[in-house]
């Protein structure tokens, strides 16, 4: 079965028929369009498409199209797919172990690279586990074996505090990046532009992103490793607090990892293949989400009168009192946002900047405006407005009546 990140189309020469595919999460983009004269474009960007096709989509994640057969196929179908309620016990040495070798396999690379290290515990995973390996790997005897680490954030924020912290601890060779709250919204154009959406979260998370590829490309890097994705398989947004039972916490996770494509892998992939930078994202192995989405979800409910709090399952899996794979308060550190995490000034900076640029009567008038997708707040309203003006809407001719009025004494 196909494994990695990948969208492809391959063309058999013999007789013009060809098959599309992508791979099963979405890590890599791909859409598809239809022209009026019954052709079928696909392409990475949404905007190849936007002139030239009659109605495109995003092509569906794990599915594949063939023109002889017609129509899409889901080639990718995991026992979680169909959200029934799993009953594995708990293996934390199963996760770890499993995680590892996500993380080895992504090590595959000829080219310079490095780990996007927030000081989260996600990114500080993988930052530990290659920390671990990269002797062994292949890469390390090309390109040595200290291994780069890169952060992003406002000067003072937590996220800069904590990677120096992690990376000290790993001894990377540890890049600090700053940017400014207007050098962020001097960028916001240019960001949606790239990224092809107007939601708020993926903005917000996507610009400091977007500037920090942009400075690691230019130290030569041409790869990189993030942590995408644990979030939605263990649960760990704090809205995952008021989950009621096992069961819809399960679902939850399930349609958390099934929209991955349009926000979290969208922002990972597009903020950095702007700027040439490839984002490889463990947590979204295959063989690994299997394992992790197998596991009977009470371990993953959070349960304070136990000491079990967000992401407990991969916490514990990871707390090696022997050989630690990072300190206590890092392993146990409670989620933040990438957004706030770069700098808590950085919303009110972008809200600030929305409240100049949008009145309250456009607002009032939003919903005439902008039908679908209304926007709610003037952060969304200023978005929409950016990403309208690049890809605006194909206006269908309206038949047009004669309105006769009679007057009758």
């Amino acid at each position: 079965m196909l494994d990695g990140m990948f969208s492809f189309v391959l063309l058999d020469t013999r007789d013009k028929s060809f098959i599309a595919a992508r791979d099963a999460i979405g890590i890599c983009p791909l859409y598809m369009g239809w022209g009026l004269d019954g052709s079928v474009w696909f392409s990475s960007e949404m905007k190849a498409l936007s002139d030239d096709c009659e109605r495109f989509i995003s092509f569906p994640p794990g599915h594949l199209y063939s023109s002889k057969a017609g129509g899409l196929r889901r080639w990718y179908n995991p026992p979680w797919f169909s959200e029934s309620i799993p009953s594995t016990p708990y293996d934390p040495v199963l996760i770890r172990e499993s995680f590892e070798k996500a993380v080895i396999k992504r090590l595959m690379t000829d080219v310079p690279f490095g780990v996007l290290l927030s000081g989260g515990l996600d990114s500080s995973l993988v930052a530990s586990v290659v920390s671990r390996h990269l002797a062994e790997a292949k890469v390390a005897r090309q390109w040595g074996n200290q291994l780069h680490t890169f952060c992003i954030g406002l000067k003072g924020s937590p996220d800069l505090k904590a990677a120096k912290e992690v990376a000290d601890y790993l001894g990377t060779v540890h890049h600090e990046l700053h940017f400014t709250v207007q050098e962020g919204i001097d960028a916001l154009e240019e960001v949606i532009y790239h990224i092809e959406t107007y939601d708020v979260t993926t903005i917000r998370a996507s610009t400091p992103m977007f500037l920090m590829s942009r400075k690691i490309k230019s130290l030569g890097v041409k790869m990189v490793l993030s942590g995408e994705g644990s979030d939605e398989i263990f649960g760990g947004y704090l809205y995952f607090h008021k989950a009621p039972n096992k069961k819809e916490l399960h679902e939850e996770t399930c349609r958390k990892i099934k929209a991955l494509h349009l926000y979290d892998c969208l922002r990972a992939n597009k903020a950095t293949s702007a700027w040439g930078l490839e984002a490889r994202v463990p947590f979204l192995d295959k063989s690994f989400i299997n394992v992790a989405m197998d596991l009977d979800p009470e371990c993953k409910m959070i349960r304070r009168d136990l000491g079990r709090i967000e992401k407990w399952v991969l916490r514990n899996a990871f707390d090696d009192e022997e050989k630690p794979y990072l300190p206590k308060h890092i392993l146990y550190r409670q989620k933040e946002q990438f957004s706030d995490g770069v700098g808590y000034s950085w919303i009110d900076g972008l809200k600030d900047h929305a409240n100049a640029h949008v009145s309250d009567s456009m607002m009032t008038n939003a919903s005439f405006v902008y039908p679908d997708n209304t926007p709610t707040t003037k952060e969304a309203y200023y978005y929409r407005t950016v990403f309208e003006k690049f890809y605006p809407k194909v206006q269908k001719p309206q038949r047009a009546f004669n309105l006769v009025v009679i007057f009758r004494r």
